[in-house]
C-alpha cells in the first residue's frame, strides 16, 4: 500500500510538473480547430454516407467493439468500409486487406475486422482526406465508410460523429495531454451528434445515467447512450469452432491495454487461470511463444487450453503454420457491445436513419460515389 501511495505521489509531481506543457499543446490544438470554426481550414465532404468512431483520450474506450457493432448493424443491408490508421503497422499510406494481408501490413485492429467480417472492405491510411477518394476509386461499391479513431481528424467532415467515453475515465473528469490524458479541450465534444458512455455497468440505473449525462451537458441536437460489454462465445483459433472452456485450466495470452476485466471473466468461466500479459499491440517474437509453450508445458494441471483476445489472435495468426505444430487448443474470446437502459432501437435507428437519409439525398442515377468539397 506505501508502494502504491509513494507511486501515485510522484505521478501527482511529475503531472504538475508537465503543466506547462499541456497549456502550450492545449493552446496550439485550441487554434488549430479555431481556425477549422471559423471556416479558414476546409473541410472534405463525401456523398458516401462517412461515420466517424472516435474518442477525446489516449487509451482504450472500445472503440474497436463499436466499430464491429455498426459493421454488424449494417452490413446486411450495404457494402460497408473500415478504414482505420494501422496502428504499429510496418507499412505506410493507403492499403486494402486482401487474401495475403496479416497484421503487420494493416495492424492488428484492421486485421481483426479483415478476419471476422470477410465481407466488408478493411482498408488503412493515415491520411484519411487522400484515403477516402483512394478507396472509392478501388472499391466504388463501397456505400458507407466507418473511419475508426479518427474524431481529430476535421479535413474530413463526416456526416455522423460518434464519440466514446469511459464510463470510469469520463473525458469531462479529465484535462489534456500531458497533464491528463485528452487529446483536445473538452469542449470538443460539442462536435459530436451521438455521445456513447462505453464499459457501462451492465446493471447501470437510470439515475446514474442521468448523472453522468448532466456532466456531459449534451447539446439539444446530441443523443447520449450507455454501453456496456461483455463476452461473447468462445471459439477454436484454428477452426473457428464454438468451444466450452467451463472447467478448463487457461493460460491467458493478452497484449491489450486494460485485461482486468478478460482476467475476471475468466476466472469466473474456467478452473483457474495463469497470465502472460504483454504491452498493449504487442508483436509476438519467437521468444514470446517460447514463453507462452514453455508456460503451458510446465503448469501441472489438467485440462489445459491457451486463451487470447481478438485482437491478440489477429496478430498470433502470422505464426499460425508454428502454433498448429504444438498440437495446443488455442481458444478466442470476442467481446461484444450492448447498448443499456433500452436504447439499443434509438442507438440502431439513429445510425441507420444517418445513412438512409445520405444515401437518398446524393442519388443521382450514378453508380459511383459523388465527391465535394465543402467548407466547414
Amino acid at each position: 500500500m506505501q508502494d502504491k501511495g509513494f507511486f501515485s505521489l510522484v505521478i501527482s509531481v511529475l503531472r504538475l510538473a508537465l503543466y506547462p506543457f499541456t497549456l502550450i499543446y492545449g493552446a496550439l490544438v485550441w487554434l488549430r480547430n479555431r481556425l477549422y470554426d471559423v471556416k479558414f481550414f476546409t473541410s472534405i465532404s463525401f456523398s458516401v454516407p462517412v461515420i466517424t468512431v472516435g474518442n477525446l483520450s489516449t487509451g482504450g474506450t472500445g472503440k474497436t467493439p463499436h466499430v464491429e457493432y455498426l459493421i454488424e448493424l449494417l452490413q446486411y443491408q450495404y457494402k460497408v468500409a473500415t478504414m482505420s490508421r494501422g496502428y504499429k503497422r510496418f507499412t505506410k499510406g493507403f492499403l486494402l486487406a486482401d487474401e495475403k494481408t496479416n497484421a503487420l501490413r494493416i495492424g492488428d485492429e484492421p486485421m481483426q475486422y479483415h478476419m471476422k467480417y470477410p465481407e466488408a472492405v478493411v482498408c488503412v491510411a493515415e491520411e484519411r482526406l487522400t484515403g477516402i477518394p483512394a478507396l472509392l476509386q478501388r472499391r466504388p461499391g463501397v456505400e458507407v465508410i466507418l473511419l475508426d479513431d479518427a474524431y481529430q481528424h476535421r479535413s474530413v467532415k463526416a456526416g455522423l460523429n460518434i464519440l466514446i467515453t469511459d464510463y470510469s475515465r469520463p473525458f469531462y473528469k479529465d484535462h489534456i495531454l500531458p497533464f491528463g490524458n485528452l487529446r483536445e479541450g473538452r469542449g470538443a465534444y460539442k462536435r459530436a451528434n451521438m455521445i456513447v458512455v462505453s464499459k457501462s455497468p451492465l446493471d447501470i440505473t437510470r439515475q446514474q445515467a442521468n448523472e453522468i449525462t448532466a456532466h456531459i451537458q449534451p447539446l439539444p441536437h446530441q443523443k447520449v447512450f450507455f454501453t456496456g460489454t461483455h463476452y461473447d462465445a468462445p471459439y477454436d483459433f484454428f477452426t473457428r469452432e464454438r468451444v466450452d472452456i467451463k472447467g478448463a485450466n487457461a493460460v491467458l495470452v493478452c497484449g491489450i491495454a486494460r485485461p482486468d476485466p478478460l482476467i475476471t471473466f475468466l476466472k469466473s468461466a474456467v478452473h483457474d487461470v495463469h497470465v502472460l500479459s504483454y504491452r498493449d499491440h504487442h508483436y509476438f517474437v519467437t521468444p514470446d511463444l517460447e514463453e507462452i509453450k514453455t508456460a503451458y508445458q510446465n503448469w501441472d494441471a489438467e485440462n489445459k487450453i491457451i486463451v487470447t483476445t481478438e485482437k491478440d489472435a489477429a496478430r498470433l495468426h502470422l505464426h499460425m503454420e508454428q502454433l498448429s505444430q504444438w498440437g495446443i487448443r488455442i481458444v478466442v474470446v470476442p467481446i461484444k457491445v450492448k447498448v443499456l437502459l433500452d436504447g439499443q432501437a434509438a442507438f440502431n435507428q439513429a445510425v441507420e436513419q444517418y445513412v438512409t437519409d445520405t444515401i437518398a439525398e446524393n442519388y443521382d442515377g450514378y453508380d459511383g460515389p459523388v465527391v465535394y468539397e465543402e467548407v466547414l
